[in-house]
């Protein structure tokens, strides 16, 4: 099961993983970008985001062997 705020992105499965970061930190409204004492949560759902593709990418890799 795919998070669904990384669903929400819309992105393929070949985007980049710099790609994933600005779409996710666009998702993002502005004030909640701009507030200092939010960093912390900022970067856990930038690594969240992060996460899901690259195992989104390894659920659509074709087995090699």
């Amino acid at each position: 099961m795919t998070d669904p705020a990384y669903q929400r992105l819309g992105l393929p499965a070949k985007a980049s993983p710099y790609t994933v970061l600005r779409a996710a930190v666009r998702a993002l409204h502005p004030d909640t970008r701009a507030v200092r004492g939010f960093r912390a949560a900022r970067k856990r759902f930038y690594r969240q985001m992060l996460c899901a593709h690259a195992a989104r990418q390894a659920a659509s890799d074709p087995p090699s062997g």
